[in-house]
């Protein structure tokens, strides 16, 4: 498929856009990706490659975290659009509260755009540090917005929530472990303050999908039945039944299946019934996370899901009225911890291919003379390449590939002899390929050549920095050319960091039906930069990064896109300097500028360099000391 017969439908089928996007993204007619974005001027369309052409412009290299404030804005209103619509549709008799969990993207200004948009929601944040409570106590200005204490805590950090209650502020203590709530209650008497108190609850309830281990009986979190009596009995006896007004349970942050959550809801919904028995004066169900983002789109679980927005929020309340109506218990407000479903689709990872290497083999154009017998058997096996001797002639090559390196180990060929042998080999390969689509039944070798063939396309960005999970749990993200999608991709690669690591790479892509082992990509041409955009990265991602190799933070630029469609480049952040970096891990860059300045001087004294030779390195080392970690032109 060449030329003019290729067309953007076929990169969108190839990179499978149209289904991990959520309409967010598409393709524009020139072949360049574009965010798709709706405001109060209507439907607008802006090219990603235009916004790099303003970063470049403004000084800032490539890599660059790329954050599109409008997709916070439309996640938002998407996700209280579905739970407003499900009551209303249900009769539901309760309202619905998202707070945004702090840990899933920390950097001030994402945390600053949700409560912003959030506002008028009474969105609200959850903490699981102090220093994430100070964050929501010092962000949060809406009285009706929920600050919800998860994780272990000191008496430090149930003083700063009792600070907030204080201030008016709707700050509730999960209970964790039976041995917090001492605390509270004695911290709250001291403040003379009651709290708002809820309790974790341990499901049964089993998940599907990478993060299955986060629920259960086995799950780390949580208060099983016998520790909910204690906690209950312990208020109880302090007169503080009637704090206890919310319920949490967590089942993990990305649930692939919607059965998972119907159970989960109607079992937490069982522990909501019997402790309102108790006397507990509770008001408030919290499910905790899970709303998953669709990385790959197939719908088939692990990095995918198989329902919508309006399904889940739908299937929730369903599940609890179907739990709760028989009781006849009023229905609690709801409350959902969505932070991965909120800020995933609002990043993404821009970088530049800095260059490539393959599999272009140079075999002889003519019989080898004077070569020992595999290296000529070889040269008989890529002559005679058959379709209906595929398997024979895959075999074959290896055979005599492996027969050559002997020869070459027992020094019984030469350098150039066993070159010649690898070059025949991998167009043996070569053109076996290009004959496995002719055959109906190809065996698994066979169907792997383009995983063994591929190029390696060069990235400048580090997988360790900026996509910490691709590499820890093997976690697919959609990555993708950002331009020349109307032209046909004719190599297919993998792609390598800046990072000396073997694992410093992404090999499993997303593809047109199912997760993929090479990426198709486009020739790289003289003097013209390729840009790939790693998408749905927003979640998780820029927290956990660390500094392999000492690649430090990208650069950072927050755009939004305004009424009439222009691009409005909010926030400019330049990434670590090297400077930065070694700082970082306990270098002082005036020592290491101090002891390099010493030895060059030295190297003067000894004549191995001029003074003005010293001084030229002197400045290049200063100046490296204040330039950008990753590969700059």
């Amino acid at each position: 498929m060449t030329g003019n017969t290729w067309h953007i439908r076929k990169s969108a089928e190839a990179y499978g856009i149209d289904r991990w996007s959520s309409g967010y993204f598409g393709i524009s007619k020139k072949g360049e990706v574009v965010v798709n974005v709706e405001n109060a001027g209507g439907k607008h369309e802006v090219s990603l490659r235009e916004i790099v052409d303003g970063l470049e412009q403004r000084g800032l290299d490539m890599p660059v975290m790329l954050r599109l404030e409008n997709l916070v804005d439309k996640r938002i209103q998407e996700m209280y659009a579905g739970f407003n619509n499900a009551i209303k549709v249900s009769n539901y008799q309760a309202g619905y509260r998202g707070v945004f969990p702090i840990k899933v993207n920390q950097q001030s200004h994402v945390v600053e755009r949700i409560t912003e948009y959030g506002k008028p929601y009474h969105h609200g944040l959850e903490a699981g540090s102090k220093a994430e409570l100070l964050i929501a106590m010092s962000t949060l200005t809406d009285l009706d917005s929920l600050i919800i204490c998860n994780g272990y805590k000191d008496q430090e950090f149930i003083d700063l929530g009792l600070h907030a209650r204080k201030l008016g502020l709707q700050c509730y203590f999960v209970v964790e472990t039976p041995k917090e709530l001492p605390m509270i209650l004695e911290r709250s008497k001291h403040w003379g303050i009651e709290p708002l108190i809820g309790l974790r609850l341990k499901l049964s309830t089993k998940v599907d999908g990478h993060w299955a281990n986060d629920s259960g009986d086995r799950s780390l979190f949580g208060l099983n039945s016998s520790q909910l009596i204690h906690v209950i009995d312990e208020l109880k006896h302090a007169n503080m039944l009637h704090c206890l007004k919310m319920l949490h349970y967590h089942l993990g942050s990305q649930l692939p299946n919607i059965r998972n959550i119907r159970d989960g809801a109607r079992e937490a919904c069982r522990y909501y019934a019997s402790i309102l028995k108790e006397g507990a004066a509770l008001e408030v169900l919290d499910l905790g996370g899970g709303l998953a983002v669709d990385y790959d789109g197939t719908g088939n679980g692990g990095y995918s899901c198989n329902y919508s927005l309006d399904e889940y929020c739908t299937d929730i309340i369903e599940s609890i009225q179907e739990s709760l109506d028989p009781l006849g218990i009023p229905h609690p407000q709801l409350v959902t911890e969505s932070g991965r479903a909120t800020v995933a689709p609002m990043s993404v990872l821009l970088f530049n291919v800095l260059d490539v290497g393959s599999f272009n083999p140079h075999p002889p154009k003519a019989p080898p003379n004077m070569c020992c017998e595999p290296t000529q058997a070889l040269w008989d096996t890529y002559r005679h390449v058959e379709t209906k001797r595929l398997q024979e002639n895959y075999n074959d090559a290896f055979y005599y590939r492996d027969q050559v390196r002997e020869a070459f180990r027992r020094n019984q060929i030469n350098l150039r002899e066993r070159a010649m042998g690898e070059d025949l080999f991998y167009a043996i390969l070569q053109k076996i390929r290009s004959l496995v689509p002719q055959i109906k039944f190809p065996s698994a070798e066979l169907e792997t050549l383009n995983e063994h063939l591929a190029d390696i396309y060069y990235g400048n960005f580090s997988v360790f920095q900026s996509l910490p999970d691709a590499w820890a749990i093997g976690q697919v993200f959609p990555l993708m050319p950002i331009h020349r999608l109307n032209e046909e991709p004719t190599r297919q690669a993998i792609i390598a960091d800046l990072t000396c690591d073997c694992d410093g790479k992404i090999d499993t892509f997303v593809g047109s039906q199912s997760p993929q082992k090479t990426l198709p990509l486009h020739t790289i041409r003289d003097g013209e930069e390729y840009y790939l955009g790693v998408f749905l990265v927003g979640a998780y991602q820029e927290t956990l990064g660390d500094l392999h190799n000492l690649f430090g933070d990208t650069n950072i630029a927050s755009v939004s896109i305004d009424e009439e469609g222009g691009i409005e480049f909010m926030h400019e952040l330049e990434g670590d300097s090297i400077s930065d970096v070694l700082s970082y891990v306990e270098y002082q860059p005036k020592d290491l500028y101090r002891r390099f300045r010493t030895a060059s001087e030295e190297a003067v004294r000894q004549k191995r360099i001029t003074i003005a030779d010293r001084q030229k390195m002197l400045k290049a080392f200063n100046e490296s000391l204040s330039g950008y970690t990753y590969f700059e032109r």
